[in-house]
């Protein structure tokens, strides 16, 4: 198979599109001002080929952070595209277009992918998504857009996740997340006083959760929202920790971006050498994969902040694109099988 990626800083998706024949599957990233009418473009441009698309930023060797990009991928894959309406209420209603589009796609565990970008409720979106995918072994990598919109088939939904299945006719996929931190002390915290619906901690321990946040750390209550760049929350899930970022202060809360539940057991996490994560990351893959024709990623917003406030955006595109064509989007959560985090990036690489 071949990945394309087009862009255009001013938003011009012709532009974006040039040089680009006969794709199998397509990757919209569009802004908020321009999406709809991109959505339309991109469906008469390439009528009939199955695409999703959603509000964000996206990237190869360099970040469109305001404009339009496209990822294609052609010669060798079998895709399918559609959408689960109603995630906030009832996604599961609508499963069996899953069903419907696994059977025509006839992936298995070895060469096939499922990539979504979402507009909300992620946890009850994955968890639906995932009910139909481990049947087969099919791993999922997405993530979250802007402005609770995506798209599918050359339609714009609002309360949906849009999803693509594709199946590598010529080799392996593999999907692989990276955790730039671990954890700091032996902080163990007992969520309580939560807010489900706008994702709000109240408690830890029975003590507010921003006295708790500032007390361990020493940090103003104007610092937490560029504190937890460094110091996010980790939530124990078997033997992984899914990382869950601060978004705002609220009151003596803590609002997420991520669900918090009473009673989940959560750690405090602190950065690490960033550097020599992505490097051993890279070893992983070229480890797993002799031959790689492409690599898709999700890059959660707060490491693109991050790394560029730390000079180190441009290096680490040029690191992976050294992988093969790699491209994909700056997302506001990250999707990894049937788990919802933050601060980390996903990616399925194609051989």
């Amino acid at each position: 198979m071949r990945q394309f990626f087009g862009m255009s800083r001013r938003g011009d998706l012709r532009e974006a599109v040039s040089g680009l024949s006969m794709p199998q599957m397509l990757f919209l990233m569009s802004n908020g001002r321009q999406f709809e009418e991109h959505v339309k473009e991109l469906e008469k441009l390439f009528p009939g080929v199955p695409s999703i698309g959603c509000i964000g930023m996206s990237y190869d060797t360099q970040v469109v952070e305001d404009g339009v990009g496209v990822i294609a991928f052609s010669d060798g894959v079998c895709a399918a595209a559609n959408v689960l309406e109603q995630v906030s209420v009832m996604p599961v209603r609508y499963i069996e277009r899953l069903e419907r589009d696994l059977n025509h796609v006839n992936g298995s565990q070895k060469d096939t992918i499922c990539i979504d970008f979402c507009a909300g409720n992620d946890a009850c979106v994955l968890t639906t998504i995932h009910s139909v995918l481990k049947g087969r072994g099919i791993s999922l990598v997405g993530g979250t857009g802007d402005g609770g919109k995506v798209s599918a088939n050359g339609r714009v939904y609002e309360d949906a996740v849009a999803y693509a299945l594709v199946r590598n006719e010529n080799g392996r996929v593999k999907a692989y997340k990276e955790n730039i931190y671990h954890t700091k002390g032996n902080y163990r915290f007992i969520a309580s006083q939560t807010d489900k619906a706008r994702y709000i901690m109240g408690s830890l321990n029975g003590m507010p959760a921003k006295q708790v946040y500032q007390k361990i750390l020493k940090v103003t209550e104007q610092q937490i929202p560029t504190q937890t760049f460094k110091n996010p929350f980790g939530k124990i899930n078997g033997e992984d920790v899914c990382i869950i970022s601060i978004k705002e202060v609220v009151g003596d809360s803590l609002a997420c971006f991520r669900q918090v539940n009473d009673s989940d057991v959560l750690v405090l996490l602190e950065l690490g050498d960033y550097r020599a994560i992505v490097k051993d990351t890279i070893q992983m893959i070229r480890k797993d994969f002799s031959r790689i024709s492409a690599v898709f990623s999700v890059n959660c917003l707060f490491r693109y902040k991050l790394f560029s406030e730390n000079g180190y955006m441009q290096e680490y595109l040029q690191e992976m694109s050294a992988l093969g064509s790699h491209g994909g989007l700056v997302g506001y959560g990250e999707h990894y099988n049937n788990r919802f985090v933050n601060q980390s990036m996903t990616c399925v690489v194609f051989e």
